[in-house]
């Protein structure tokens, strides 16, 4: 068994090490896990204590996978439910369904009465207020208007290297079954309707128990053009080891040429236990949980940089 978690999982881990050391498979240890990064009120990137896109609205994006059957299940621009990373599990267990967004996934979430979020706080609102003023703009006018331009004012008001991060699981049960989850808000101040890496799998994470399993952190925009998780699982397949799949894969990214350009940490296990987490273009130390079952705690480590 092994569990892997970024660092924003950290108010998570340790319940889903507890799981699978009591058996449990490797989605529910997930799940439980990422619920409790949603729930955590000082944690800004995910779940429903995030900061909202440029109109103010909070929208969430998760999914899982099941490396054994490679169901998958994705939520994206969901809006006012607490848990993401629940609706988009139960997408593969109750539709025949891979993704859903936007007003489809808040049906749904209602249709199987997925928690609702609690109300928006003081620091989240007034936060992005602040930021908006901070644009020469009335935050007022700008959720009241629906033909103001936003193109300008969501490119001055995100800074990427400092409001954006995902919360990512991987995990091997007891029974050998591989699986991943992810949750996010994406960027903070994002123009409406952006989706990131987080439900689209096979860019933000995929697992396949057969091989192994990816999930990335932190540009999405990037991982999204490479398919970087599943071009990892896909380099497990061809035979490469889990160090040179991951550094194919970064090499894959340093290629790229455009676009948003940034950091991204990419966090991979294989189905023979190994781990690793690496960083490309890393602008301050980045941390990530690991635990397996000869560990009394999950243990915080240091990833490496490419």
């Amino acid at each position: 068994m092994i569990l892997i978690a970024n660092g924003e999982g950290a108010s998570g881990v340790e319940t889903a090490a507890q799981l699978l050391k009591g058996g449990a498979p490797a989605l529910d240890a997930l799940e439980a896990g990422i619920r409790l990064v949603e729930a955590n009120p000082d944690v800004h990137t995910v779940g429903p204590n995030s900061w909202p896109n440029i109109l103010g609205t909070l929208q969430l994006d998760a999914a899982v996978m099941d490396g054994t059957t490679r169901r998958c299940g994705a939520v994206g621009a969901l809006e006012g439910f607490a848990h993401p990373i629940s609706v988009a599990r139960a997408v593969t267990e109750r539709l025949p369904h891979e993704i859903l967004v936007g007003e489809g996934a808040a049906r749904f979430a209602r249709e199987i009465g997925a928690e609702p979020s609690p109300p928006r706080s003081n620091l989240e609102e007034e936060t992005w207020r602040a930021v908006v003023r901070g644009k020469g703009i009335q935050p007022d006018k700008l959720s009241s208007d629906p033909n103001m331009p936003l193109i300008d004012v969501a490119r001055a008001a995100t800074d990427p290297e400092t409001v954006r991060d995902t919360t990512v699981y991987l995990a091997t049960d007891a029974n050998g079954n591989i699986g991943s989850g992810a949750s996010t808000s994406g960027w903070a101040w994002k123009y409406p309707g952006r989706l990131g890496d987080t439900p689209i799998i096979g860019a933000g994470s995929y697992a396949d128990t057969r091989y192994g399993a990816a999930a990335c952190t932190h540009t999405g925009e990037m991982t999204i053009r490479t398919s970087t998780a599943r071009t990892i699982v896909l380099y497990l397949k061809l035979g490469y080891s889990l160090d040179d799949a991951v550094a194919a894969a970064v090499a894959d990214l340093a290629e790229l040429k455009g676009g948003q350009q940034g950091t991204v940490v990419v966090h991979a296990i294989d189905s023979n236990g190994h781990h690793k987490v690496a960083c490309h273009q890393p602008t301050k130390p980045i941390f990530y949980w690991l635990w397996t079952p000869d560990m009394p705690a999950p243990e915080r480590r240091s990833a490496e940089s490419f």
